[in-house]
């Protein structure tokens, strides 16, 4: 009798799981003892916009395709097929500060949500989104609404002391090494991303004159270690090879190396932004190249006549 052969565990699945669980307990414990600073209505806000958003856009994309909805059909549960919404909208509540304003916190969480539906490339067979949802969502609205920052990063820490504030940094990252060793593959990507960083400040401190060491001062904080093992290393939106990982890194680095030159404030946010687009224009020019090659194959080599 043949060996019967498992079915292959989604890696992707479990990841997201593990990801919402651990943005899941951050929100509560930033909110009740680490000292985050927004309202307790903001994530309610949040992942009532994303929710709300991915629901409707999957309902009409479904009934254009003639096919149920993800969230009815089998093999999806309806917590699974919100996950990445939940993340979504969680992550943009706690990076985006707007005061005692929710209009900006809601239209973040929409713009993640429908980037995902809106901004598609065809890539190996299937249609997959190019830009990191939350980073596009934080970035369209910094943009939209000029008078809202990024939350400020001692407000993770700032209730903690002593050991204390060294512990949730260590939880982090070996949480987020845990993670993108195991799941999402993505370990080459963040040491160059790490690694062009401080090459990024050093060039900027031989170019401009900036003091290299404050330069590296955004690598001390919380908000750049969720960052680095939890935005930059998404999945879905970054390549997978070995080769397309580092220059990932590195164009993330560089990009923001350039805005800081520029005196442009957000370029971790922008400069992903900016790369996503970049690749996506990429990715967009090889499927095109790619059906433009098949094209001309069909006309050079005629169908073979049928034999009478």
């Amino acid at each position: 009798m043949a060996e019967q052969i498992k079915p292959r565990k989604d890696m992707r699945l479990a990841a997201l799981r593990r990801f919402a669980t651990a943005i899941t307990a951050l929100n509560i414990l930033g909110h009740t003892v680490l000292g985050f600073e927004q309202s307790f209505a903001q994530p309610l806000v949040a992942l009532l916009a994303t929710y709300s958003t991915e629901i409707l856009l999957e309902v009409l994309e479904a009934r254009r395709l003639g096919r149920k909805p993800r969230f009815l059909g089998p093999g999806t549960t309806f917590v699974d097929f919100l996950l990445s919404a939940h993340i979504s909208g969680l992550a943009v509540a706690m990076l985006l500060y707007a005061n005692d304003r929710l209009l900006p916190i809601a239209f973040a969480g929409a713009v993640a949500i429908a980037s995902k539906h809106l901004f598609r490339v065809g890539t190996n067979g299937a249609s997959r989104h190019f830009f990191n949802p939350s980073n596009l969502g934080i970035t369209a609205t910094l943009l939209a609404f000029p008078w809202v920052g990024i939350a400020q990063p001692y407000m993770f820490t700032e209730n903690l002391s002593g050991g204390w504030a060294w512990f949730l940094p260590a939880v982090i990252v070996c949480s987020g090494s845990f993670l993108n060793t195991v799941f999402t593959k993505r370990v080459p990507l963040i040491l160059t991303w790490l690694g062009a960083f401080v090459l990024q400040a050093a060039a900027r401190h031989f170019l401009f004159g900036n003091l290299f060491l404050p330069s590296l001062n955004p690598m001390t904080g919380v908000a750049f270690l969720l960052f680095t093992f939890y935005m930059v290393t998404d999945p879905a939106t970054t390549p997978g090879t070995l080769r397309g990982q580092i220059g990932f890194g590195a164009a993330v680095a560089a990009a923001y190396g350039t805005l800081m030159a520029f005196h442009i404030v957000f370029g971790l946010f922008f400069g992903l932004s900016a790369v996503c687009a970049g690749r996506g224009v990429l990715l967009y020019a090889k499927s095109l190249a790619a059906q433009r090659a098949e094209a001309r194959q069909r006309i050079e080599v005629p169908p073979v006549p049928a034999e009478a």
